[in-house]
């Protein structure tokens, strides 16, 4: 055997277990949900995203020797819980946009359709901060060099929660207008919350000029948006998107302009996760481990 090949064997062979088992739940899954006929994705979608949530935090882990799971399954598995009920806050919100619906929702009883949304929207957040530390576990996002400096200090933080109220108040009057401001105004009432309340935030990382947290979220969560809606395509039941405008250029379902939703939704993620964490007496928690020095 070659130098070469020993040391890539080497290199899968430290790979952990609950990698390859998630590599075998995605793909199989995988399978299912594009072969079978009729209704299948409302018991496949979990299995297929546990199997990429596991998959990514192996690869964490082979690149790190940490990861989510490996360093919490308690936290972990919060992320799931925490996940599922910030899912359903759009959900809520999304009876006054009317962005999307879903296919075939009309074959479960109300009961039946919030228990298998409940089970799928719990792998949002774990799926996205675990792609997040992939992205920073990466050569080319450790080594950015600093950019502008944006202090969390009180001005900056009553200019971003007064943003995000005329937001958030703006998309709930004229929902045809303002829609997209859902998936940016959450962060901007969020974050200086979390400031005022010494929670960990953004900004604590951007007072220096460090914004890897930012790009690794960013990059996490793009990777998560192709899987989602890859996946998404040949499903059923299935999303699909009514937006009042920008409806065009679609990538799978999605028109290609809400792709860039996906990129604030992340910061979204990482601001509202850091509340709970707070809230529930983590305030200085760095579980979730995307600004690696």
């Amino acid at each position: 055997m070659s130098e070469t090949a020993t040391t890539q064997s080497r290199k899968w062979a430290s790979f952990p277990l609950h990698g390859w088992v998630g590599i075998g739940l995605a793909g199989i899954f995988w399978a299912l949900n594009w072969s079978l006929p009729g209704p299948r994705t409302h018991w496949g979608f979990f299995p297929m995203w546990l199997g990429y949530c596991l998959a990514v935090d192996g690869l964490v882990y082979r690149l790190r020797g940490t990861s989510l799971l490996t360093r919490s399954l308690r936290k972990y598995i919060g992320l799931f819980l925490i996940s599922a009920l910030v899912w359903w806050f759009f959900e809520v919100v999304n009876t006054r946009l009317q962005n999307w619906h879903y296919l075939g929702a009309e074959l479960f009883t109300p009961a039946a359709f919030a228990f298998w949304a409940t089970l799928s929207f719990t792998t949002v957040i774990p799926a996205v901060f675990g792609s997040a530390e992939l992205f920073s576990s990466l050569p080319f996002v450790q080594h950015l060099g600093r950019g502008p400096v944006i202090r969390p200090d009180r001005r900056t933080s009553l200019v971003f929660f007064g943003a995000g109220l005329v937001m958030l108040l703006l998309m709930l009057a004229w929902p045809h207008l303002f829609f997209p401001f859902l998936w940016i105004s959450v962060y901007c009432i969020t974050e200086p919350v979390n400031i005022w309340l010494g929670y960990r935030s953004l900004g604590s990382n951007t007072q220096y000029g460090n914004w890897r947290p930012v790009i690794a979220l960013c990059l996490g969560v793009l990777l998560t948006a192709f899987f989602w809606e890859m996946w998404n395509y040949l499903a059923y039941p299935k999303w699909v998107y009514s937006v009042p405008w920008g409806q065009f250029g679609h990538i799978f379902e999605m028109p290609i302009l809400g792709y860039g939703g996906y990129l604030p939704f992340a910061l979204e993620l990482y601001a509202v996760y850091n509340l709970v964490a707070g809230i529930w007496g983590d305030k200085d928690s760095n579980y979730v481990q995307i600004a690696l020095e």
